[in-house]
């Protein structure tokens, strides 16, 4: 039987979409056709050999430059917000969340650092003077600060923008819970509600339990053995979980890539600027960071460390 003959009509829409959005493969990914990959290539092929030009200018933008392929996943490493230290840095989070737009956000927990119930600080002379509702405060103002940009951009917006927000409880946090644990006298006192971290948009994801977001488990840590420590590297994540993931918790940064599946582990550094002072000056010496995880699908994606020094100049 012969090849039903595709009229020149279609065979230019083909070479159009190749043209246009780079390849047959990137037009599929990009929403923009019912037809396959294989099936934009042929015809476009087709389209060559008898001689067609496409409607689109080769000169003009290329739409895979403003359209995304895949999705977008943008990860806010360890803030650990308290008083007395600098947050300006969440404002260029933020501006660089509302020109980028991604479409989920991760924060990955110890946003609010809790000093106040430092069990590690206690009975030191730097414990004086701390204060619970102060600890609480500083951690609202903070994300507050992160998330103003956003706000800003949609009272105005034509389109406004509400990306997927997820927040991963850390250590830091369940700090209040230990307290309450210890004392039972803090009962009705103290509570993880004080801190309203819902009430700012996020989704929150209880303390060590890994969610998965399009392929890709995120969790403040992962733990492995019998005692339930963290994990001490990527590699050693990507072995225990078998799938990507990402986590925050560790000060370094550290990216294991499975050779046969292209599954990444993930340690995602920090996003802060002040320098803790137990850490000392090697502990110090961290990557202080965003990541951007670009055409996510099924797990795998493409990173982007993007360190606090880039996003001063650029969004501050």
């Amino acid at each position: 039987m012969p090849a039903v003959k595709v009229p020149d009509d279609l065979l230019i829409q083909a070479l159009d979409l190749v043209e246009e959005y780079g390849s047959g493969y990137n037009a599929v990914k990009a929403g923009v056709t019912d037809l396959t990959r294989k099936k934009i290539d042929q015809r476009a092929d087709s389209a060559r050999l008898k001689g067609l030009r496409p409607t689109f200018r080769k000169d003009d933008t290329r739409v895979y430059t403003r359209k995304r392929i895949g999705k977008m996943h943008l990860v806010i490493p360890d803030t650990q917000q308290k008083p007395g230290i600098d947050n300006t840095f969440l404002e260029w989070v933020g501006n660089y969340i509302v020109e980028k737009k991604p479409d989920v956000i991760v924060h990955i927990g110890d946003h609010w650092d809790m000093p106040s119930l430092s069990a590690y600080d206690k009975g030191k002379l730097s414990y004086e003077g701390r204060r619970y509702t102060a600890d609480i405060e500083a951690g609202k103002k903070a994300m507050d600060r992160l998330l103003t940009p956003l706000h800003n951009y949609n009272r105005t917006a034509s389109e406004p923008y509400h990306p997927e927000m997820h927040f991963c409880m850390g250590n830091h946090e369940m700090r209040i819970s230990r307290a309450v644990d210890e004392n039972p006298g803090l009962e009705g006192k103290l509570s993880l509600a004080d801190m309203g971290i819902d009430q700012f948009g996020w989704t929150v994801h209880p303390f060590l339990k890994p969610v998965t977001i399009d392929g890709i488990e995120y969790c403040h840590y992962f733990t492995s053995g019998v005692m339930g420590r963290p994990v001490s590297s990527a590699a050693v994540l990507l072995r225990e979980r078998q799938r990507s993931a990402t986590m925050g918790h560790v000060q370094h940064t550290d990216i294991a890539i499975h050779k046969k599946t292209q599954n990444i582990a993930l340690f995602a550094g920090t996003c802060y600027l002040h320098d803790e002072v137990y850490l000392g000056p090697q502990g110090n010496n961290c990557k202080r960071q965003i990541i951007v995880k670009n055409e996510v699908e099924d797990g795998k994606y493409d990173p982007v460390f993007c360190s606090l020094r880039y996003l001063e100049k650029a969004y501050s």
